[in-house]
């Protein structure tokens, strides 16, 4: 294993403090929709589900890094909220799929653009991150 410099770690620290302030911006961003930071994660997880059908509790579960038993609360908080829907697989019954209500959608729609314009307020951190890792003389 090399020796770290100084400089990695400086660009490390810049690299964590972009993702904590866009992460902090960001939940201030779904209470203003009215809508928990979880609640906006889980939304979005839905939205960006590939795939013809919602995705299923064990999807969400995965892309929200929780338990199964934790993402079912989650939904269950979304549902009385009027955020999403559970509805049955076409295909296979024992499979519950979740889907964005039209007020899930509406908010999520709020939020997405000035998301990605923050995301490009990132990419130079990030930038810098890959160039400094890719250089040569860095294994």
């Amino acid at each position: 294993m090399r020796q770290l410099t100084r400089e990695d770690y400086e660009i490390l620290l810049a690299f964590r403090t972009s993702l904590r302030r866009f992460l902090r911006w960001s939940q201030a961003e779904a209470r203003a929709v009215g809508l928990t930071p979880a609640q906006h994660e889980l939304l979005l997880a839905i939205k960006g589900h590939r795939g013809v059908q919602g995705p299923a509790v064990g999807d969400l579960a995965g892309y929200l890094l929780l338990r199964r038993h934790s993402t079912v609360e989650l939904v269950d908080r979304a549902v009385a909220a009027g955020l999403v829907e559970r509805r049955g697989d076409d295909i296979d019954g024992r499979v519950t799929r979740v889907r964005l209500t039209s007020d899930g959608e509406k908010r999520l729609i709020r939020l997405a653009p000035a998301h990605l314009d923050e995301l490009q307020n990132l990419a130079p951190v990030l930038d810098q991150l890959v160039a400094h890792w890719a250089s040569p003389g860095r294994a």
